[in-house]
């Protein structure tokens, strides 16, 4: 045999190798290892087209007027950390769009550093649970005290 030839046959049993590999990882690691890609849907990230509920707020100060650039945050009843964060506009208001369907939120402030204008620290009175069945829009008010 010529080396050309070898050379050929080397590579042909390389690559039917190769191809036996691929092969077994399909037929038999492959359906366990994908099934957990897609186990949660709602812990992919939201597409423009996908339906999602709306939860949507509006931060007030102790003597109710709207506050602006307040650090809202987000998460999960299960979860320790925030998901989602956002920013109270001018009006004071916020949203945030998460997965349609039944789930379970908290939502709060975060006002470290932030005081009135007398300069006394602002708190918030209390976390306010959020429950999502549908694709739906939830109203909540967050408010702050001294």
């Amino acid at each position: 045999m010529t080396s050309s030839r070898l050379r050929h046959t080397f590579l042909l049993v390389r690559f039917s190798s190769f191809c036996f590999l691929l092969f077994f990882f399909f037929t038999t690691l492959g359906p366990n290892v994908l099934q957990g890609a897609n186990a949660s849907p709602s812990s992919k990230k939201l597409k423009p087209a996908d339906p999602y509920a709306l939860i949507f707020g509006t931060v007030w100060d102790p003597d109710n007027h709207p506050v602006y650039g307040i650090t809202v945050k987000i998460r999960r009843v299960p979860d320790k950390k925030p998901k989602w964060q956002v920013y109270s506009d001018h009006s004071g208001e916020f949203a945030q769009r998460v997965p349609a369907g039944k789930a379970d939120y908290v939502v709060w402030a975060d006002l470290k550093g932030v005081k009135t204008k007398e300069g006394q620290p602002l708190h918030l009175a209390e976390q306010v649970p959020v429950h999502v069945e549908y694709d739906e829009r939830v109203d909540i008010g967050l408010h702050l005290i001294r």
